[in-house]
């Protein structure tokens, strides 16, 4: 028993080890869990046999800022649509999408209508969303919420399950705290606490949110205030993905058990943390070269694997 909780440690910690050195990986790789160690394999290097064992696929899309119009994308609407054209040719549809909040950049009702008719060129059944906190200016999300909520709870929040894994989708861009961090709240934390207590510690669990639900980038209020306490309710289970936007890049970090994945835009990149005077537009990129800092996220379930496959794909 003992030599299998060590063994199980040394994985973890190789895990997060490999995880944090590959965190600015490039985009078409596809990692595997193999006998508790992460391996890459190329796209276009996927064995048969390891494609098939995937049960189902998702992909994540995030940040395409509806109605942004200023450099290095004055055309934030032919990016989406070049996203999800993207996807859309993959050999298997995916079950649904994901969009990780800031579907529009100012929340006007235009740019809403805009978003929606562009999302209804995606070939997957059904789209989920959360807000972003360019979703909920000016009204506190009634907009967001009236058209794209989930209607579960009442403050927006809500969780469903899928072939075996338990998604949850957070709300943590409304009243934002000093220097922009997100927050919770205490009665999205009380609903949370209560939605994971009934599931066995044997269910991979996905959560997704627009801001880090980690303490990213102080500096820039990239975090979420109260986070520690839901990574709490989550450190029993023995997978946990968390999914984030936000921050218009890759980064990822492993604690423990979970691991979190921020995500590019269709929209723009913004500068590293700490590369800039502040977050915003990163406009000092080659020309023509745009397209390699957007992208959108596949993640597949692979059956009898605890840990999610992710894939990262650039437009380009």
């Amino acid at each position: 028993m003992q030599d299998h909780d060590d063994n199980q440690k040394d994985a973890v910690r190789g895990r997060r080890q490999f995880l944090q050195c590959m965190a600015w990986a490039g985009a078409g790789t596809l990692w595997l869990m193999k006998g508790g160690v992460l391996q890459a394999r190329a796209l276009d290097g996927l064995a048969g046999d390891e494609a098939a064992d995937a049960s189902f696929s998702f992909v994540q899309i995030s940040d395409s800022h509806i109605g942004f119009h200023k450099e290095p994308n004055p055309d934030v609407v032919a990016t989406l649509r070049a996203a999800l054209a993207k996807i859309n040719a993959q050999p298997d549809k995916p079950d649904f999408l994901l969009h990780t909040g800031d579907l529009t950049h100012l929340s006007k009702p235009e740019e809403f209508d805009t978003l929606s008719g562009v999302m209804q060129e995606a070939k997957a059944a059904h789209t989920f969303y959360v807000p972003g906190e360019h979703d909920v200016i000016g009204d506190n999300g009634a907009e967001f919420f009236r058209r794209f909520g989930q209607r579960q709870s009442s403050g927006g929040w809500y969780s469903f399950d899928h072939r075996g894994v338990h998604f949850v989708g957070l709300v943590n861009v409304l009243n934002l705290k000093a220097g922009g961090f997100g927050s919770l709240g205490a009665d999205q934390l009380a609903w949370l606490k209560k939605d994971l207590a009934s599931r066995s510690a044997e269910t991979p669990v996905v959560v997704f949110a627009h801001m880090p639900l980690w303490q990213l980038y102080p500096q820039w209020g990239w975090g979420t205030d109260d986070s520690a306490e839901a990574m709490s309710y989550l450190r029993r289970f023995g997978s946990v993905s968390v999914l984030n936007g936000h921050i218009h890049q890759i980064q990822q970090k492993v604690e423990g058990n979970i691991t979190f994945y921020t995500a590019r835009s269709t929209a723009y990149p913004q500068p590293a943390p700490g590369k800039a005077d502040a977050p915003g537009p990163l406009k000092d990129i080659a020309p023509g070269s745009l397209q390699t800092y957007l992208g959108v996220r596949e993640v597949r379930h692979v059956r009898g694997k605890q840990a999610l496959a992710v894939t990262e794909e650039v437009l380009a």
